[in-house]
């Protein structure tokens, strides 16, 4: 019985310490994804914006840009999958992997394309190192707190791709980027986007009167002012969506934190039943030792 008390205790120690480090973890998340939402916030409207002014440039020039112009025959696509450096973030990084490979298996099976993939966090990297899969780069070490030069390097490296020809040089003819979304607190949701070549129409809803793009005169020429505005909307679109995926991971890593800690009572709560009803049992066993052993005397006697 004593042995048994001493292992509930020990169960009790052991779980109090992980509670406390999932309590620290959580409150760290909480105090860092209200910067993630901040930077989130501030980065979407111009993100919105040079989406705009690129499609605007776009609309109303005749320049046929290899960014813009849909190719011909389309064999190789690149896809971008952001995860997660660190685990502990509930299903976080395994939704963005399923989202990739549904994403992954149409282009590959229904439309017959080849796929190149370029990885973020190490967790993506685990995954396809682990299955033997083959990708063209990968980038980690920042996933929750971005930074903009990685969004240009990663730009660069797909532009650069992107612009290479897919018969001789290996390049690919689109890009499409796996992230997830950041919507509130409790929803953070995978979502697929295809950044290149640029896509002038973005969204299913009618533009408002006010959204209407406005008519521009270029000077010198749009060729010119596509080719500066082009590598801006890539590093801007794609340092946006680091800001959600790094927003997503930290709301959730705070849900999967919470959810541990409020387990971890709980078993204290459990373990300390077991333990004082095993020392109940205990006690009732000695005093009926002891009772037994005084009646016996007196019957000797």
């Amino acid at each position: 019985m004593g042995a048994q008390i001493r292992e509930y205790r020990q169960r009790i120690r052991s779980v109090s310490a992980t509670k406390k480090i999932t309590r620290a973890m959580e409150l760290m998340a909480a105090s860092r994804v209200v910067k993630a939402q901040q930077a989130v916030r501030e980065s979407s409207p111009y993100a919105r914006a040079i989406t705009r002014a690129v499609s605007a440039v776009a609309t109303y020039s005749s320049e046929d840009h290899p960014l813009i112009g849909e190719k011909d025959q389309v064999k190789r696509a690149g896809v971008v999958i952001m995860t997660s450096d660190r685990g502990l973030a509930g299903a976080y990084s395994s939704s963005v992997l399923k989202e990739s490979e549904r994403l992954i298996a149409r282009l590959r099976d229904e439309e017959g394309k080849e796929v190149v993939p370029y990885l973020m966090g190490r967790k993506a990297v685990g995954y396809y190192k682990f299955r033997g899969r083959e990708y063209a780069q990968e980038w980690s070490g920042f996933s929750e707190k971005p930074r903009f030069d990685i969004a240009r390097d990663v730009g660069r490296r797909l532009t650069g791709d992107f612009l290479k020809s897919t018969e001789d040089e290996g390049g690919i003819d689109e890009v499409h980027v796996v992230f997830t979304r950041f919507v509130s607190m409790v929803t953070q949701e995978p979502e697929v986007i295809r950044m290149l070549p640029l896509e002038v129409v973005e969204g299913t809803e009618p533009p408002e009167p006010e959204d209407l793009l406005p008519l521009y005169e270029f000077e010198p020429s749009p060729d010119e002012a596509l080719d500066l505005l082009l590598p801006k909307y890539v590093n801007a679109r794609l340092f946006n969506c680091m800001l959600q995926s790094a927003a997503s991971e930290l709301a959730a890593r705070q849900r999967a934190m919470k959810s541990a800690t409020d387990n971890a009572e709980e078993l204290i709560k459990k373990y300390t039943r077991l333990a004082n009803q095993a020392r109940q049992a205990e006690i009732t066993q000695e005093i009926s030792e002891i009772v037994g052993g005084a009646s016996a005397l007196a019957e000797s006697k």
